[in-house]
């Protein structure tokens, strides 16, 4: 038996996540900040969802594709940032084996789905900009149903791949991770196997989803900044471009910070990098993506303004 193989202990015990507090003393001020960041996400993007729902005028495919966001949105930060809290209310930072795999697994399968919807809402503005007079039947109810089913589907493999190949994996006597949820690259560090395929196919699949769409976005913003520019009037061009802005904003937050986690070299990152990143797309996006999507968008107010309405004549 090899060396480093003799200190391994049985993976169906525990991992110990070490959280993001540096000191004891801030573990109750993170607490209370994460509560609240994580009771702003689950109200805005709720609403959006509810809005979009039953507002009908919001029934098209940019309206179907951002209630999918928000949706995962969602679904992101409650996989996450619930189980940091509850570790800080309840003193215990231990993980079961099983639920630290099934953890990875929805965190990999949301974010799988995030990144590939953030490029098919950039395609559908350049439909919207490039293309307006075949808008209707190239972003058909049946083409929408694809966009969206495809990155589910294939999110849901994707991600069943990373946990058996994670699966086969043997851990040494420290169990300890530094991070505040179970992600991949953490783990792999505490490894006694050889992770050159999970390595592999983490950054395999960090092109497919993350590089490939990001490649995809600059595309289409491209064509739609050519078709723009050639637009006579400076109002005309200005109300064009504004309806990415939003999108742009999402863009930027999302992809900023998952290409330096999962595409930069491992030599320059550390473990304040990544957690600093994560928070970032686990926690700060998803919370601030109904406020850009809101804000900027009057149709979007005016939906969520009826929502509000309604529910306030209701309990009257």
């Amino acid at each position: 038996m090899p060396m480093e193989a003799r200190n391994v202990t049985h993976t169906g015990e525990y991992f110990i996540l070490l959280g993001l507090a540096e000191a004891p003393e801030h573990e109750t001020l993170l607490f209370i900040l994460f509560l609240l960041m994580y009771l702003v996400t689950a109200a805005g993007n709720l609403l959006i969802i509810v809005a979009i729902s039953t507002d009908p005028h919001l029934h098209t495919p940019m309206y179907f594709f951002l209630a999918h966001l928000s949706l995962v949105d969602f679904c992101l930060a409650t996989n996450t940032v619930p189980k940091m809290l509850a570790n800080i209310q309840t003193g215990s930072r231990a993980i079961s084996y099983a639920d630290c795999l099934t953890q990875m697994y929805f965190f990999h399968f949301f974010g799988i789905v995030d990144s590939v919807l953030i490029a098919v809402m950039a395609y559908d503005r350049f439909v919207a900009i490039c293309h307006p007079l075949h808008y209707s039947s190239i972003m058909s109810a049946r083409a929408c149903a694809l966009l969206v089913g495809g990155p589910w589907l294939c999110s849901g493999l994707l991600s069943l791949t990373h946990i058996l190949l994670m699966a086969r994996l043997v851990f040494c006597a420290s169990h300890e991770l530094p991070h505040y949820f179970c992600d991949l690259t953490p783990m792999l560090r505490l490894s006694c196997s050889d992770t050159f395929v999970n390595r592999a196919f983490v950054l395999a699949v960090a092109g497919l989803v993350i590089a490939a769409p990001f490649v995809c976005i600059l595309a289409s913003y491209a064509r739609i900044l050519a078709a723009v520019l050639q637009v006579p009037s400076a109002g005309g061009r200005w109300k064009a471009f504004s309806t990415c802005g939003s999108h742009l904003s999402v863009v930027a937050l999302f992809y900023g910070t998952t290409i330096g986690v999962y595409l930069c070299p491992s030599s320059v990152r550390t473990a304040v990098k990544e957690k600093a990143s994560a928070v970032m797309y686990t926690a700060v996006t998803p919370m601030l993506n109904p406020f850009i999507y809101s804000l900027r968008n009057r149709d979007m107010k005016g939906a969520l303004r009826k929502l509000v309405h309604r529910k306030v004549s209701a309990s009257a």
